[in-house]
């Protein structure tokens, strides 16, 4: 029968709802910044990503809404659903060389690498929840999750997206580390790491390799595949303290890079508010990281545990991946930073895993069977 808890409201996660507000309100200021000179497409962009936002609101409180250990059973469906999807996706959706696969609805149009990316936190926070880990995993016992992960990792590579492929690569390793491993199983995934670091080279699409090439070495091709990188290292660089000023930044303004509003947001957002603004941003982001570590150490069943390490392992790495990719420490991988980059899908994710960290925190200090829906014993 549907219970509801009072307790829930009392428990609702303000201070998180506080830090997401703030980088939103950030990224939609630094998204008019970017795309306001392009009078119809900056207008429309603008207000589809307000659109999103709102949409998003909506999924955070279905989210909370729900008891989040209804994820154990549906962790396996949800994995099946998003195979089809992908299997679809490199059968039948459109495909441009060197972007991601789409596939064309009715009203909107959907990346469907972006939602594995949540799917594999659910599906890997399920199975570790499920094992005992008090000894370490041994090399046998990841067999399973490394199939799992393996599996989503060659058909977003199939995608053509590099970015997701090795973001999941992250989480996965993430994950795996925070359950804990015996050393000689760690040793071994090292070594083995190394390897298929070199054969993989092989396996890169051109596109890919170009990027790889012009991180290493963007000075050797700098109108070409090394353009966006030098130019958003001006771009950083020239914002010097606090900044040019609002709309007032010079690369970004005058087009010197064509992904301001999406991969390249961190450079726009830096040369217009300098060292200070970029400082405040990343503290954002570190404070959102330890209190979503706060959530993981303070919830009240294993599941509840790594589900909470995992959307936390999900804003983290993307937002290293960019910050790093924008200043050139990484090539550019196409990885978005959560909730100040432009992108709809993207968008909806990440708040959907900020949904279950207050979902997850809201219910800490409940009983079993004080839950919206009762579902039985701890795992």
């Amino acid at each position: 029968m549907l219970h509801f808890d009072r307790r829930l409201l009392l428990n609702f996660d303000w201070v998180l709802i506080g830090a997401v507000l703030v980088v939103s309100t950030m990224g939609m200021v630094n998204l008019y910044s970017s795309t306001h000179h392009y009078t119809n497409v900056g207008t429309s962009l603008y207000f589809k990503e307000l659109a999103y936002y709102l949409m998003g609101a909506a999924i955070v409180l279905l989210v909370v809404s729900i008891d989040y250990r209804v994820l154990l059973f549906l962790n396996y469906p949800l994995y099946v659903a998003m195979i089809l999807l992908l299997l679809f996706a490199i059968a039948f959706g459109s495909n441009i060389p060197g972007e991601q696969r789409w596939i064309h609805l009715d009203f909107f149009r959907t990346l469907l690498s972006e939602p594995a990316k949540l799917i594999l936190v659910i599906t890997l926070a399920s199975y570790y929840s499920c094992k005992k880990t008090a000894k370490g995993l041994g090399l046998l016992d990841l067999v399973v999750p490394a199939l799992l992960t393996g599996l989503l990792f060659l058909l977003i590579l199939k995608l053509l997206d590099l970015g997701t492929a090795f973001l999941l690569g992250c989480i996965f390793i993430s994950m795996t580390l925070f359950v804990k491993l015996r050393w000689t199983t760690l040793a071994t995934l090292l070594c083995g790491g190394l390897s298929l670091i070199l054969v993989a080279w092989n396996f890169l699409q051109p596109y890919q390799r170009n990027r790889i090439e012009a991180f290493l070495n963007p000075v050797n091709d700098p109108l070409g595949a090394g353009y966006q990188i030098i130019q958003s290292k001006v771009a950083v660089g020239s914002g010097l303290i606090f900044g040019k000023g609002f709309i007032r930044g010079t690369q970004g303004q005058l087009d010197f890079f064509s992904e301001r509003h999406t991969d390249f947001a961190f450079s726009v957002w830096a040369e217009e508010w300098g060292f200070v603004g970029a400082a405040l941003l990343v503290t954002c982001y570190f404070f959102m990281i330890f209190w979503g570590l706060n959530i993981a150490n303070s919830a009240r069943d294993k599941f509840g545990e790594l589900l909470a390490f995992g959307v936390v392992s999900l804003i983290f790495w993307q937002a290293v991946i960019n910050l790093a990719m924008v200043m050139g420490l990484l090539p550019n991988m196409g990885v978005l930073l959560p909730l100040v980059s432009y992108g709809g899908t993207s968008l909806l994710i990440n708040l959907a895993g900020l949904g279950l960290l207050m979902n997850i925190r809201m219910r800490r200090d409940l009983g079993n069977n004080q839950t919206l829906f009762p579902l039985g014993t701890k795992r």
